[in-house]
């Protein structure tokens, strides 16, 4: 837990959001300015019942998230009359099922890394346009549609219960909106909603020809509202006093908001467990080209803005998996003096393909390897690699935004990975364009607290959130650009060797 300082004329508007991420829950209490006054979070354990199967307890998020927003509220010096407004971002697409009547989950969440539903996705490959044209994601296990058909179908019971209308169906966002305001709402945001592949996003409703290609029932589904809207009130019991609760956006969205990505062109790249990098594209749908998705930027009084965007799936998680599984690090905090130890990884290259490869390669087949070890290879040569790692993903995804729209000038990035100052910029280097790291670097739960604020009155228009963004560090490439590309192409040859299927989108 952490604690800042902030004057007190600043706290008189105090913003609470709820950051609810894969592998950690967090609470952080925000004032008008964006400056955090406290902090709590709880880490998440993942489970893996199969190779390929992801899974969390739902009942473990929901119990955290309570102790991280009473632990916050308690260190920031505040209590719930003090909130002017509550606003909840979330891991996307991890998908849960419950009772109406009890609220309990029917199954562990299916989180969004899972792949079990692979072979299903194979075998529909030829709907993948008509989904995309719709939907502006691909047919992949990676979206909700599937898991939760696949949970009617596994669950004894569930289908038969969803026929009589008494399970729900939330993503981890709606999930805690209905137990934070005691099953009385059971709503979603717009941006959670076009992540599930059944919702059109062009006409932002859900889509009945989508519900029947994927089995899914329409009384599961929640009711979809703007990214800062009345969601209603925590029960008063829950901290003390009813807080309102006025803005809800997926992790990555809530990110573009926090990173004040608001006009056509910008981009911001999140480093967390995975890696998205969102490209602002305006009011108009773009359709990619390049198997990029597209998505709801944010929704903010019925209109919509749309953005691109490429997903990694591994990026912290591969420093996760030096620490827990491998053992090659005792703390993430150990990497950047690791990279810096050595030159350069003398060729080795590791492709952290664990579950998969995201965009834009859309390959749930491929596994991860090493290449290139060679007898003087050591921990500080695969640290390294798995650090690049995260940077060469980027630039896949930053060569592929620039064939679907534009070349960025510039990219905002956050998340836990950039406090590294050497990855952020080997980053930088790698895409040769600079490399700005804000000076709040939660910009998730930040602009979960920005779109509270906006439904609360707090801020007027996306004006006064710009207003309030500021740079921490500039990253300037100093490697020179062919060196940057002969270290890239070596990662192209390293990902074609570990491909089962699919072609490669950049």
């Amino acid at each position: 837990m952490t604690r800042d300082t902030a004057d007190a004329t600043d706290r008189d508007t105090c913003l609470l959001a709820i950051d609810q991420g894969t592998t950690s829950t967090r609470a952080i209490v925000f004032d008008r300015l964006g400056r955090r006054l406290a902090s709590a979070a709880r880490e998440l354990p993942q489970s893996f019942p199969q190779p390929g199967w992801v899974e969390h307890d739902p009942q473990r998020i929901w119990d955290d998230t309570v102790a991280c927003v009473r632990e916050a509220l308690a260190s920031a010096a505040t209590d719930a009359r003090g909130i002017a407004a509550l606003g909840i971002t979330n891991q996307r697409e991890t998908t849960l099922i419950w009772d109406r009547r009890s609220g309990q989950p029917i199954h562990p969440a299916i989180v969004w890394q899972d792949r079990r539903t692979a072979a299903f996705c194979r075998e529909h490959a030829d709907r993948d346009g008509w989904i995309a044209e719709r939907t502006g994601l691909v047919l992949d296990p990676y979206f909700s549609a599937t898991k939760i058909a696949w949970l009617l179908d596994h669950v004894d019971g569930a289908r038969a219960a969803a026929a009589r209308g008494e399970l729900a169906f939330g993503t981890i966002d709606t999930w805690l909106l209905w137990n934070l305001t005691g099953g009385q709402v059971h709503a979603t945001d717009a941006t959670n909603a076009s992540r599930t592949a059944l919702f059109d996003i062009r006409r932002q409703q859900w889509d009945d020809e989508l519900l029947a290609f994927f089995n899914v029932p329409r009384s599961l589904l929640p009711d979809v509202r703007d990214c800062a809207a009345d969601y209603g009130h925590t029960v008063p019991a829950l901290f003390g006093a009813a807080i309102p609760i006025r803005g809800i956006a997926g992790d990555q969205q809530a990110a573009v908001v926090g990173q004040a990505c608001f006009e056509p062109g910008m981009v911001k790249s999140t480093y967390g467990t995975g890696c998205f990098m969102v490209l602002n594209t305006g009011k108009q749908f773009t359709h990619s080209r390049k198997r990029l998705l597209s998505t709801v930027a944010y929704r903010l009084g019925g209109e919509t803005t749309y953005a691109l965007e490429g997903a990694i799936f591994v990026a912290g998680a591969a420093v996760q998996w030096l620490r827990d599984a491998v053992r090659l690090i005792g703390a993430a905090g150990e990497t950047e003096a690791l990279a810096r130890s050595i030159h350069d990884t003398q060729g080795v290259y590791l492709v952290p393909a664990f579950t998969g490869l995201g965009a834009p390669y859309w390959d749930p087949e491929a596994r991860g390897a090493i290449f290139g070890l060679t007898r003087d290879s050591g921990i500080a040569h695969i640290v390294r690699a798995a650090l690049e790692s995260t940077c060469y993903q980027t630039r896949d995804l930053m060569q592929a935004m620039a064939a679907d729209a534009c070349v960025p000038t510039e990219l905002r990035v956050d998340g836990g990975m950039v406090v590294n100052d050497w990855l952020t910029q080997f980053l930088a280097d790698v895409l040769q364009i600079d490399v700005l790291r804000p000076q709040v670097v939660e910009t998730t739960a930040l602009g979960a607290a920005y779109l509270a604020g906006l439904g609360a009155g707090v801020y007027a228009s996306l004006d006064d959130i710009a207003a309030l963004w500021r740079a921490d560090a500039r990253f300037v490439p100093e490697r020179p650009r062919a060196d940057a590309d002969r270290l890239y192409d070596g990662w192209i040859n390293a990902v074609q060797r570990v491909r089962v299927g699919g072609t490669h989108g950049t």
